[in-house]
């Protein structure tokens, strides 16, 4: 009996001491990581949004008379002041048809010119009752009749003139001349289903970008002001980076927020308005605003502290016993190298800064704090 409980105390020690060797051979291997307290604040994070660029005014050229493209004043992409010729169509039918209009004005005065002495040698003549006054009604009728068709001469001629002017085609605003759907030859008219050119006013230039309801709302809210067109007056320049990463080297302000959000994408559509002097902006363009948006409760985290797998970014934290544990992260906007997370970090996490590929879900580290101050970044 004594030799079975004996053996009965023996095999425990030894499942234990087993344990405590295995536990300790983890330790010795676990590898050292670098960690950092998570805290969360209230800041601004800055977010970019697609952003599709017009110019101030986008005019279609078309021609509104039927005729052969006879010159072209201009050249693709060329500047042009307003009231500047751009296109001429053959005139030759519509000068025709208003020296027609003339003639028929001319006749229309004469016709009344006549009809008026008819009237003055008749009303003598009723006065001195050597004829009926009949007769003066008559002339009378006559001439109401020929100052009708004079009128009526004259809206023909004064049609014809704006007919003729049309033949002419100028540039409505000052602008770039985009490019050119027609060559000399060409017949043109107003059904065409493209127009001639555009011309583009790009002095200043709009920036439409769309933001979701929730960005929205942190934007909205960090504003000051009662109203939405108190809150733009109150917001600060606006950024704009172009194709590149490079930024625009002026700044835009924001100036129209629709009236609705799109029940499709669940996105209100905003404007951003940039001064383009130089012409380097031009419609078509695309860009990315800039914009600050008030977030409350979010860590900040270095990017390279996070990894992406499957459109996803993920942390490694240190759980209470010392095993790294895998977090999938929500971020809520980026500034420079530092990430924003507003969900999947809680403060006094122990983020795992470097080291990462070797990390897997569960294994066993020894975390070494970082002198790295995540509130900072």
């Amino acid at each position: 009996m004594k030799k079975n409980l004996l053996h009965g105390m023996i095999i425990p020690a030894i499942i234990f001491s087993s344990c405590t060797g295995n536990q300790q051979a983890q330790n010795a291997t676990a590898p050292e990581v670098p960690v950092a307290i998570v805290n969360q604040t209230d800041t601004v994070v800055y977010t970019e949004y697609p952003a599709k660029l017009e110019g101030q005014t986008d005019v279609e050229i078309r021609s509104q008379v039927k005729g052969i493209l006879d010159k072209i004043f201009v050249e693709e992409g060329a500047y042009v002041e307003k009231g500047r010729s751009l296109f001429q169509i053959d005139a030759r039918p519509y000068q025709e048809e208003y020296n027609n209009a003339q003639g028929e004005l001319l006749a229309a005065k004469a016709e009344v010119a006549t009809a008026k002495i008819e009237i003055e040698k008749l009303t003598a003549l009723v006065q001195n009752k050597v004829v009926s006054p009949y007769q003066l009604k008559t002339a009378q009728a006559a001439y109401d009749a020929a100052a009708a068709r004079e009128r009526q001469a004259l809206a023909k001629t004064g049609n014809a003139k704006i007919t003729l002017g049309f033949a002419t085609i100028k540039a409505p605003v000052s602008g770039y001349i985009g490019r050119l759907a027609k060559k000399t030859g060409s017949l043109v008219s107003p059904s065409d289903t493209q127009p001639l050119s555009y011309l583009s006013d790009n002095s200043e230039v709009h920036a439409y970008f769309s933001i979701g309801e929730a960005d929205f709302v942190a934007f909205k809210d960090g504003l000051k002001g009662t109203s939405i067109g108190e809150k733009l007056k109150n917001t600060s320049a606006v950024t704009m980076m172009l194709s590149g990463g490079i930024a625009y080297p002026q700044a835009g302000r924001l100036d129209m927020v629709d009236a609705t959000f799109d029940k499709s994408t669940g996105a209100i559509t905003l404007r951003a308005t940039f001064p383009n002097k130089q012409g380097l902006l031009r419609s078509g363009n695309s860009g990315r605003i800039k914009l600050g948006l008030k977030q409350s409760g979010v860590s900040a985290v270095p990017q390279a502290a996070t990894f992406e797998m499957q459109d996803k970014v993920f942390a490694f934290i240190v759980d209470k016993a010392n095993k790294a544990r895998q977090v999938a992260l929500t971020i809520s906007g980026s500034v420079g190298n530092t990430y924003y997370i507003s969900d999947g970090l809680k403060t006094g996490d122990r983020l795992i800064l470097k080291g990462l590929e070797s990390l897997k879900d569960g294994m066993s580290v020894k975390p070494e704090k970082s002198n790295e101050n995540l509130a900072s970044n």
